[in-house]
């Protein structure tokens, strides 16, 4: 049996066989630019596949071998790829620039640093994993746009022609020259390998006598260059010192180069990722520094605590409680895996554990709820009571006892609303409340919350906050 086949062999035994089967296929019989930074949900919905399996099942090829998984920094003004690291340990803190938008970002893991998997070549070789081999637009495609920019395949050569009036292949320490004919256009001067640009304002009556402009390319990350010139003839100078091959291309920022970059598709994020509960399994020393600290707009919480589990251990004994608990952990745990969450840690009885939406925290914790009515049914008794509390908000994805863990008020305050059930209930903050999922679940379940303000420990001003009886 080859290296290849005792990969998918494992992967059949560690993810959903269907999906392996599907990732095989893809990986044997599909094209080369279809295996490089594969945008998972994508394939999911092509597939027509499960996500969170088609997650898992890239994240277990990944960890076998098959595939190279890496964090791309992404422009949100073009989709353009900034920055491209095979560990989320090497996202700078510092601004990544976009010379095509002239903007400076700075990496947030909810939407700006897409996850995507590459086939590895030691599995099959693509054109990819020689990126200066690429033609010039399959460049582009591939390495400079990110997975979440959707190319009609039809209409892409044509918008090409109307938005690019030329483009060329530089070698390193070659030199060249274009001719052109400017238009009363904005005109962007665009080299994706370098990143380097240089935008001209065309303006004002048009010239029979010839223009010039001389730019080079290099290992230093030149500011953008701005310039304004009149309608006509330009002589253009070209000289790559970057010790690369360069691709400067001179497009006309008009709707054309708008609509060819505008269109997009769903990708797999950073925020997503970290609250994966496989990848939090299968990449336990893959997540941050020490000294990281990585901002997420939103997240959801989700914190419980088994209540009197102190008096249930002198009723019922060590030994009976500890299976009691055990199964409680475990029917929790796989509510929130099924759910789309992700467990951060467990303390004793309680649990913390993220969501990417909170209708999906909402739908874990009522969940939650039937399976421990469930577990006292059986036993003919009432004393399996969970606490639940959930909150959305701002926070901090950072590294904490060796373990990728969130950082907050947000996180105190969900902590700190679920001190406030006393049975079964649960109770959600105004934030949760107000997603639309969220209400239509409460609705569909007739379910009336009550609302009211409530003193939290170690926070400032009353909160409201939803109490689901």
């Amino acid at each position: 049996m080859s290296d290849v086949q005792a990969q998918f062999s494992v992967l059949r035994q560690t993810t959903d066989p269907a999906v392996a089967d599907a990732i095989m296929h893809l990986v044997e019989k599909g094209e080369d630019h279809e295996l490089n930074r594969v945008n998972v949900l994508d394939f999911s919905k092509r597939s027509g596949l499960d996500e969170e399996k088609v997650i898992s099942g890239f994240l277990h090829a990944s960890r076998l071998g098959v595939f190279e998984l890496t964090w791309n920094v992404l422009c949100p003004g073009c989709g353009g790829v900034l920055d491209a690291h095979s560990t989320l340990k090497s996202l700078r803190h510092d601004d990544y620039q976009c010379g095509l938008c002239a903007c400076g970002y700075e990496a947030s893991v909810d939407e700006q640093v897409e996850v995507a998997f590459t086939v590895s070549p030691r599995v099959r070789r693509i054109a990819a994993h020689d990126p200066h081999t690429l033609p010039i637009w399959e460049y582009f495609k591939q390495i400079f746009w990110s997975s979440g920019v959707d190319f009609n395949k039809d209409s892409f050569g044509e918008l090409v022609s109307e938005v690019v009036l030329d483009a060329l292949e530089l070698p390193a320490g070659d030199k060249a020259v274009l001719s052109l004919q400017l238009p009363k256009q904005f005109i962007i001067v665009f080299e994706p390998v370098t990143h380097s640009a240089h935008f001209i304002d065309v303006q004002g009556e048009p010239t029979k006598d010839r223009q010039h402009l001389s730019l080079m390319y290099n290992k230093v990350h030149a500011p953008v260059g701005n310039m304004t010139l009149r309608p006509g003839p330009l002589r253009l100078s070209l000289d790559n010192q970057a010790g690369v091959r360069v691709l400067p291309s001179v497009f006309i920022a008009a709707e054309g180069l708008h609509h060819l970059i505008g269109k997009r598709k769903p990708f797999l994020t950073a925020k997503r990722i970290l609250s994966n509960q496989t990848f939090r399994d299968v990449y336990k020393a893959d997540n941050l520094n020490v000294d990281q600290r990585l901002k997420i707009t939103s997240l959801t919480f989700l914190f419980t605590d088994l209540k009197g589990s102190t008096a249930l251990y002198e009723r019922v004994g060590d030994l009976a409680a500890f299976d009691l608990v055990r199964a409680h952990f475990h029917a929790l745990l796989d509510i929130i895996a099924s759910e789309r969450g992700a467990v951060v840690k467990t303390i004793g009885d309680a649990v913390m554990a993220t969501f990417i939406r909170a209708e999906d925290a909402l739908a874990a914790g009522l969940r939650m709820r039937m399976a421990m009515q469930k577990l006292n049914a059986e036993r003919g008794k009432e004393d399996l009571i969970v606490k639940i509390g959930i909150h959305e908000g701002p926070c901090l994805a950072v590294m904490l006892n060796e373990r990728q863990d969130y950082f907050g008020q947000t996180v105190n305050i969900a902590a700190r609303v679920q001190s406030l059930s006393t049975s079964q209930e649960i109770h959600l903050t105004q934030p949760v409340m107000e997603s639309p999922e969220v209400a239509r679940i409460l609705n569909r379940a007739e379910i009336r919350p009550i609302q009211k303000e409530a003193a939290l420990r170690g926070i400032a001003d009353k909160l409201v906050v939803y109490e689901i009886p």
